[in-house]
């Protein structure tokens, strides 16, 4: 029986820390002078000697209970990757303390770990052992590792010659096969296509029901409020705010699009009227989705927040395709105006419709726009959430309509 939020955040409560981070600082010099050449560096033989620091991790301290699923989100450069990989022992902390109770199973970063020049079949047995199975029990599960990855006609190819989508499914195979206490992810999983991102997603579900604890960085905020307990936020190396998924996805929303959590004046002085200020999908049970059925009645979920009067706005989800296409939106200008609103007020808008997309992965981008007399954008947030759309047959459209079939004889 799956316990509930409450329970599960009362069991997680009482739970020891797996991870242990006080006061972590990690910094990097970049010398000003680089040398190519031998000649380089005999002409100038001092000018290496000279660098700038740059600072990482700042003074970062949490913790991360046994069995929690805990999320890590921040801007590009924020020092995510960093993190995790201090936390992996890849890189050694500069100062403060790292503790992880439990074997560690780190994925990383794309190619971390393969030797391109050997077939897959090495450089699988090779990982799983050096992630702490034996010799006998690596070839026991050789199979279960390419089955997941799907790979049994590329086992004997060179890695050089796999795409990044192949060598992504790969890793993450080997990863979840070596029986981890603790579980680190990059957001590296959005290399792979749609279909095995869905599985991945299966496999969370299944970890976090075992009781891993995982680490999991990304950039899909609906992946952080469907699986984890918590998250923290990450911004220039400094730890910005954790605390419940929603509110992380709000916080890392705002700091991503310019904005700050509490109203600023200087936001009436920019002409700023409206924000989005969350974004969701929800599949038929109510549950927040980040996978749906072809075929399936679904509904997006948009929180905005008025800064200034608007009348009668219009509020939208752009979803768009792999290849950046726009497919669908849903808007409220079919429904007919609005109303006004004023500075303060706050709804959430509500958008039903049937999942007819084609089988494949697609951003979510929310927009406000009004006309006055123009059509005229007020909020747009691109690529805040996302989802993935499976389906029985793959067509090769965008849309796949359900029809009806008469043949006459």
């Amino acid at each position: 029986m799956t316990d509930t939020p409450s329970q599960r955040a009362h069991t997680l409560r009482q739970a020891p820390p797996a991870v242990v981070v006080e006061g972590a600082r990690k910094a990097f010099r970049l010398p000003h002078q680089r040398y190519s050449t031998l000649k380089e560096r005999a002409l100038h033989p001092f000018a290496a000697s000279t660098y700038d620091t740059l600072r990482v991790i700042d003074d970062v301290s949490f913790q991360v209970q046994t069995g929690e699923f805990f999320g890590v989100v921040g801007r590009n450069g924020s020092g995510k990757s960093t993190l995790l990989k201090c936390l992996a022992g890849i890189y050694a902390v500069d100062d403060g303390r790292v503790d992880i109770h439990g074997r560690v199973s780190p994925f990383i970063e794309l190619g971390v770990g393969f030797n391109p020049d050997l077939t897959a079949r090495d450089n699988v047995l090779i990982n799983a052992i050096m992630l702490g199975l034996s010799r006998k029990e690596a070839r026991r599960r050789f199979d279960a590792i390419i089955d997941f990855a799907e790979l049994h006609d590329f086992i004997d190819l060179k890695l050089k010659n796999y795409s990044s989508g192949m060598s992504v499914r790969l890793g993450f195979s080997v990863a979840i096969q070596v029986d981890a206490e603790v579980i680190l992810i990059d957001e590296v999983l959005a290399v792979g296509d749609a279909a095995f991102q869905r599985k991945c997603f299966d496999e969370f579900e299944r970890m976090r029901a075992e009781g891993s604890t995982i680490l999991f960085v990304t950039h899909d905020m609906g992946a952080v409020e469907r699986f984890c307990d918590r998250a923290m936020l990450i911004e220039k190396g400094q730890l910005t705010d954790i605390g419940a998924p929603d509110e992380i996805s709000r916080r890392y929303s705002e700091v991503n699009f310019g904005h700050v959590s509490a109203p600023d004046p200087r936001d009436e002085q920019m002409g700023v009227q409206a924000r989005v200020r969350s974004l969701w999908l929800e599949g038929p049970s109510g549950d927040r989705a980040v996978a749906l059925q072809q075929g399936e009645r679904c509904r997006a979920h948009i929180d905005v927040e008025f800064l200034d009067t608007v009348a009668h706005p219009a509020i939208s989800v752009a979803f768009r395709n792999e290849v950046r296409h726009t497919i669908f939106l849903a808007s409220t200008m079919t429904h007919g105006p609005l109303g006004i609103f004023h500075a303060g007020d706050r709804i959430s808008v509500h958008l039903s419709f049937e999942n007819w997309l084609a089988p494949s992965r697609y951003s979510l981008t929310p927009v406000i726009t009004v006309w006055d007399p123009d059509e005229r954008v007020i909020d747009k947030k691109s690529d805040i959430a996302s989802v993935i759309v499976e389906g029985a047959v793959v067509t090769g459209g965008v849309v796949d309509m359900p029809t009806e079939l008469e043949i006459d004889g």
